[in-house]
């Protein structure tokens, strides 16, 4: 696949977005994210032996994870990728965590707080390390919280209002 990438990629620039979503191996754990985080190293490495740009994503907002881990997260990322997908953690219908929702065995962020994790975030996100999201939406029939998020005009003007102050 390396080869095929960086055939590509010498023809037109090539992104490849790696799914971390925490750097924290006891959310990795919990989240069923399926490898360690050595692998997320060793691929980011891999793919800018060749010359690949590559994207993370982390969700904001995972259970057990105080803002401090999430900048943790933040912050070890910046040091490899190239750019980076902020994502609000969604409760949807169907999952295993709607149900932990449901029994009030976890909560979600309010838009207070997303946005000032956010803000946080944006604030040691380095001038060279590209932001590619800030946060996103669910399918609206499936969302069982934050039920905020659903209305992403408001939450995206919210953002910007409190990257302005």
């Amino acid at each position: 696949m390396l080869s095929v990438l960086k055939e590509i990629n010498e023809i037109k620039p090539v992104f490849v977005e790696l799914g971390l979503q925490s750097v924290h191996e006891k959310t990795a754990e919990y989240i069923r994210r399926g490898y360690p985080l050595e692998v997320y190293d060793r691929a980011v490495e891999e793919l800018h032996k060749i010359g690949v740009n590559v994207v993370t994503h982390l969700i904001i907002g995972l259970p057990g994870e105080t803002k401090e881990d999430m900048l943790e997260s933040v912050e070890y990322v910046c040091r490899v990728t190239d750019g980076i997908k902020l994502q609000l953690l969604h409760i949807i219908e169907g999952t295993d965590l709607a149900e932990e929702y449901k029994k009030g065995r976890l909560k979600t962020l309010s838009l207070e707080e997303y946005v000032d994790i956010i803000k946080s975030c944006v604030e040691i996100i380095p001038e060279s390390v590209v932001i590619h999201r800030l946060t996103g939406d669910g399918a609206k029939r499936d969302l069982i919280a934050p039920l905020w998020s659903a209305d992403k005009k408001n939450v995206l003007n919210t953002i910007n209002k409190a990257l302005r102050d």
